[in-house]
């Protein structure tokens, strides 16, 4: 088997939101070291995950294996971009929607992602943290008009500031309109 070709901090995150949007777990090699390590930080009840997962089988099988088979229509967008190709760690707040496949229902999150890679190597990633810090469910009547406010959110890299753009007025995603007022952390 191959090496992995090197990969900036840039390619590492957008491959891997292809791979979990998209629901191709394949792709993880390409952006997660073998013995790479996941550490999720809850702060809503809406969504459950496991605390944490070791090793890229078990890190795939909780960000996309096991994601993809409860959940479509998924926009997962980085609030901001790494200024370097190679990095040691790199913080970004992220927005996601998506609709459950059994119901219908709408799930719009935030947070804050923490990338530690393997920079001295070939810059795959080699920790990730993913903080929720609020994930808004909404009913399936709202499919439509939350899909199409985030099919126009430049993709998967964006700001707080075109995310904020055609965010529908729903009560239920007051305190996704707050979490985009703030200042992007980078």
């Amino acid at each position: 088997m191959s090496e992995p070709q090197s990969i900036t901090a840039a390619e590492a995150i957008s491959t891997y939101i292809e791979a979990k949007d998209r629901n191709l777990p394949q792709l993880m090699k390409r952006a997660f070291v073998q013995e790479c390590e996941l550490q999720m930080q809850l702060l809503t009840d809406a969504i459950s995950f496991p605390s944490s997962a070791h090793g890229l089988e078990s890190v795939t099988d909780v960000l996309v294996r096991n994601f993809g088979s409860q959940y479509e229509n998924v926009r997962t967008f980085c609030l901001s971009c790494p200024e370097s190709n190679r990095l040691p760690r790199f913080q970004c707040d992220w927005l996601v929607g998506m609709s459950n496949k059994s119901d219908g229902e709408v799930r719009v999150g935030c947070g804050e992602y923490t990338w530690d890679f393997d920079a001295a190597g070939d810059g795959r990633v080699k920790r990730l943290l993913i903080k929720i810090e609020f994930m808004c469910v909404l009913p399936a009547s709202y499919q439509a008009s939350v899909l199409q406010w985030l099919s126009a959110i430049p993709y998967p890299w964006s700001s707080c500031s075109e995310a904020r753009a055609g965010l529908p007025s729903i009560d239920a995603l007051m305190p996704i309109a707050q979490f985009l007022r703030r200042e992007a952390r980078n």
